[in-house]
């Protein structure tokens, strides 16, 4: 579904993608992972059009991503820190949002109750805790049936029940045939998520496959040490 050919980006005199050869499959969950300032935000902040390539090319089901914007449509995004006007309710957001989309898609109320979010709709959403904004900010990103659904950090300040309620449902949606992107530092929750890894540092794709292949190359038995090691090699080289 995602294709990038030698996709590069720098931002001043700071490289941040150099040179990305990258497919996501299509129907499967993806874990774009590495270190603080990898390049891993930058690259999903492309394929949701928010900033263009410096070069190479990247392609959504066969199409420029600086084409026809209409592709975004397919898309369902939750950013690590959604920014909501502050003096709606949480009701009043999901409409607002609707309106914005030209779209009626009835609330998934099963997630709606399985996250407990009913009774907190009809606050203003500064009186919001950060957690019950990210179940808000779930509910949004499916909202509209995306093909492709993009998650960063998506369990930051969720509590247990909503953080297993929500890998659920990424692993329901996966079941749909619904094509996942996830960045997460927990890396312990990608081990319930993930069929496959693309691991990026310094820019570069240090690997790409799936799980499983990934602790075979590296000897390791989680992907939470697999990606030490990698780190590891990585930090070898470059000395």
């Amino acid at each position: 579904m995602i294709e990038a050919r030698g996709l590069t980006k720098q931002f001043g005199a700071l490289p941040v993608l150099r040179g990305v050869d990258l497919a996501v499959a299509p129907g499967r969950v993806t874990a774009i992972i590495g270190p603080n300032g990898a390049g891993k935000t930058t690259f999903l902040k492309m394929i949701l059009g928010l900033t263009r390539p410096g070069g190479g090319t990247l392609l959504f089901d066969g199409h420029p991503v600086n084409g026809d914007c209409r592709y975004r449509a397919r898309i369902g995004y939750m950013p690590q820190l959604a920014r909501f006007p502050e003096n709606l309710t949480g009701r009043e957001l999901i409409a607002m949002v609707r309106d914005l989309r030209g779209a009626a898609n009835p609330l998934d109320d099963d997630l709606i109750a399985a996250l407990a979010l009913e009774p907190q709709l009809d606050k203003r959403l500064r009186t919001l805790s950060g957690g019950t904004r990210q179940k808000i900010n779930a509910v949004l990103a499916v909202l509209f049936r995306p093909d492709l659904l993009i998650l960063d950090e998506p369990t930051a300040g969720l509590d247990p029940v909503a953080s297993s309620v929500l890998k659920d449902k990424i692993l329901a949606l996966r079941g749909r045939g619904v094509t996942c992107l996830i960045t997460s530092h927990v890396l312990s929750e990608l081990e319930e998520l993930a069929d496959d890894v693309v691991f990026l540092l310094d820019g570069r794709v240090r690997f790409a496959g799936a799980v499983a292949e990934l602790k075979r190359t590296t000897r390791q038995v989680t992907i939470e040490r697999a990606v030490a090691e990698m780190m590891r090699r990585g930090a070898e080289e470059a000395a």
